[in-house]
């Protein structure tokens, strides 16, 4: 099967020559270490809900209060930081959003109360997060790269979701051994040290360096200077595209399926599996370790999905997606205990190869529909994947503190994942639209 989603301009002797050494393999490298370095915080709450439930004597539901509206901020300031991109360049974007990260992070050890964690984790770090949400990894793909896009698109979202998982135990055993507090300084200073990095090495641009994206033949004349505006300017330009997105069938079937991916992964398995596997005696550290297998396995599958994506209909992966992750979660409940057994690592394999398989296809028909509007096009989607999972967090709270368990919560996001898989399936096919003017 070919993929009808991706319009890649023919490699030519161009790509050939500079295939080792263009330059959009080193941004690609910084903004795969920026993307893991602003994982860290994001990793944090699954496992320090239970040392500031020990401490403070908070409820399951008020700390995934401060949890979910992480999630929706993260979303919700996406399509908005995709447009400062534009107007403003994405190097000083993610500089903003690694500060800001760091700070939250910092002033988190400060927190007594509920309102206040809600301040740091919800606002602060939801903010700085959001701005190198994955829409960050589409911009990077579609600004500098011309072929190889699934490819990309794939390994950045790999060390986003992996590296918020392999955080996990690093978090977890600096809980155990010099508290909460200190766990929260670690990541602060993880997300501080990328700051120069992306300063020095990040580019806005190929234009910026003169050369064209990867894989397409260079520019014959100089490109026209970067759009500058306001920061009014780039929220109109953001609303603007959503207004005419929404006028399409298939930007909410893509909202729908990821608005369920996001209360799958991010809102249940992200937030509630460690205190769930407390629940049924296993120790924080164990969980947390699984997680951090999930992340290693999401490197495999997210990768290759990637790979996937540049050659089969995008719209049979996101079913496929959703139906096996769906599967996974019915069988969930029986799997907990406090012992590891072998059906929990075939739980924890299944879920690490499907975790964010699902965005290099939606990247990919974002593309296909909206054409050079696809990146804020998906930071809308992407929106609508964390309003899921906030709202995820919240009912998985009530419904552990209500019931004195999880289940009702596994079974629901099974039965949501089979209407992700039904809706991608039927997503409409799209003429590819009309290239942009090629700068010669």
């Amino acid at each position: 099967m070919t993929s009808e989603s991706v319009d890649e301009p023919t490699a030519g002797p161009i790509e050939s020559r500079q295939r080792r050494f263009h330059p959009a393999w080193t941004v690609a490298l910084v903004a795969l270490i920026a993307l893991i370095g602003a994982a860290g915080f994001r990793a944090a709450p699954g496992v320090l809900m239970v040392p500031l439930e020990e401490e403070f004597g908070w409820s399951t539901a008020e700390l995934s209060l401060a949890v979910s509206i992480n999630l929706l901020l993260y979303g919700l300031i996406a399509p908005f930081a995709a447009a400062l991109m534009q107007r403003f360049g994405i190097r000083a974007v993610t500089v903003v959003a690694l500060f800001v990260i760091g700070a939250g992070a910092a002033l988190s050890v400060f927190v007594a109360t509920p309102g206040q964690l809600i301040l740091t984790w919800g606002v602060l770090i939801g903010l700085g997060t959001g701005s190198m949400a994955l829409v960050f990894a589409a911009t990077i793909t579609d600004t500098w790269f011309a072929t190889r896009r699934g490819l990309v698109s794939g390994v950045l979202t790999a060390g986003s979701a992996t590296g918020q998982l392999i955080f996990l135990p690093v978090i977890a055993v600096a809980a155990e051994d010099i508290g909460w507090r200190g766990a929260s300084l670690i990541i602060a200073g993880g997300a501080l040290a990328v700051m120069p990095l992306v300063w020095i090495f990040l580019r806005n641009r190929p234009s910026d360096l003169g050369v064209a994206r990867y894989g397409e033949a260079a520019p014959t004349v100089a490109a026209p200077p970067v759009p500058r505006g306001t920061a009014w300017g780039a929220a109109k330009l953001a609303l603007t595209t959503l207004r005419e997105a929404a006028r399409t069938k298939t930007f909410w079937a893509l909202a729908i399926g990821f608005a369920i991916c996001g209360a799958t992964t991010n809102g249940l398995i992200g937030t509630h599996f460690i205190p769930s596997a407390h629940d049924h005696g296993m120790a924080t550290t164990t969980a947390a370790g699984l997680l951090a297998v999930v992340g290693i396995f999401d490197i495999v599958g997210t990768v290759f999905s990637g790979w996937l994506t540049d050659r089969v209909n995008p719209r049979i992966l996101l079913a496929a997606y959703y139906a096996l992750r769906g599967v996974s979660l019915l069988f969930l409940p029986s799997l907990l205990s406090a012992e590891v057994q072998p059906s929990i690592i075939v739980f924890i394999v299944i879920y690490g190869l499907d975790w964010v398989a699902t965005v290099p296809p939606t990247i990919a028909l974002c593309r296909e529909v909206f054409g050079d509007k696809g990146p804020l096009v998906f930071g809308w989607v992407f929106a609508a994947h964390q309003i899921g999972a906030g709202i995820a967090s919240v009912l998985a709270g009530v419904v552990r503190d209500h019931t004195g368990q999880y289940t009702f919560a596994w079974f629901a996001a099974a039965g949501l994942c089979a209407v992700a898989a039904l809706v991608s399936a039927t997503i409409r096919r799209h003429p590819a639209p009309a290239p942009a003017p090629v700068r010669e």
